[in-house]
């Protein structure tokens, strides 16, 4: 069955969640990476959820931001032993659109020794995406989609699922009604949500272009989709994030409602 593997739920400054990334698990148990959060914690989430590096050979990136990104730089300095030791079947593809890919090359080679820049181009492949462009990966066809971020450019995408459902990832900020007829409908949206809506004057999400559990909501009935997922979510109340985001949420929209924690599991 396909499942999200949740690594995690948090926005940029969590500490006891980590950055919102999350692999998507196609029936024959092939990952496709999407983000990497914002440190070496990645290679823990990874072996945490029982994901064998060998079964991630493609990984999407959204945007340029810390917390989405410096989890890529333990990613290439871990699948270097794997590939010295002849451990790791293929190549590993990293999807970005062009200006995160120019940004991404410009620290690898800064920051990175020749043991792992040497892989660039040779086991380590970018390629460059372009908005509403399709492309194969795995055994789904990808539609990236430029979601008209405020701040730096950013990428989500939508795909139909092996078992026809039609999922969608609007990246780490409020939906843009200029994508509407890509959303519309969905059987499964992804959506960010940094705090309820009596925690604004607190976060104040609006400002950094978020939103909150009650807005999130709201923009998931307005589309009509069946399965609303909540991440990129506060840490202050950890334990009881879950069960308060729900109960907002469900004031909001009637379709089925998904608050995970950091190594949650969710069949689609």
């Amino acid at each position: 069955m396909e499942k999200l593997n949740i690594l995690g739920t948090g926005h940029a400054m969590t500490l006891d969640c980590y950055n919102t990334c999350f692999t998507l698990e196609n029936n024959e148990g092939e990952h496709i990476l999407v983000d990497t959060g914002g440190g070496l914690q990645i290679i823990k989430q990874l072996r945490d959820a029982n994901i064998d590096f060998r079964r991630i050979h493609n990984i999407i990136l959204s945007h340029k931001h810390t917390d989405h990104i410096l989890g890529l730089f333990w990613i290439i300095r871990y699948s270097a032993r794997f590939f010295s030791n002849d451990n790791y079947n293929g190549n590993l593809n990293i999807y970005a659109h062009k200006e995160l890919e120019t940004t991404l090359r410009k620290i690898i080679f800064e920051l990175l020794s020749k043991k792992y820049t040497s892989l660039i181009d040779n086991r380590i492949i970018f390629h460059i995406v372009e908005d509403k462009e399709e492309r194969k990966i795995l055994d789904y066809n990808i539609k990236f989609l430029d979601v008209q971020a405020k701040k730096d450019r950013q990428f989500g995408f939508k795909t139909t699922l092996e078992n026809g459902k039609k999922l969608v990832f609007l990246g780490d900020e409020t939906f843009d009604e200029k994508l509407r007829d890509e959303v519309e409908n969905a059987d499964w949206l992804l959506h960010e949500a940094m705090c309820m809506d009596s925690e604004a004057d607190i976060f104040k999400p609006y400002e950094k272009m978020h939103s909150t559990v009650k807005t999130a909501s709201e923009i998931g009935a307005s589309l009509n989709v069946k399965n609303l997922l909540l991440y990129h979510a506060s840490d202050n109340d950890l334990e009881n994030r879950k069960r308060l985001y729900t109960e907002e949420a469900k004031r909001y929209f009637n379709g089925n409602i998904y608050v995970p924690n950091d190594l949650d599991v969710i069949e689609l």
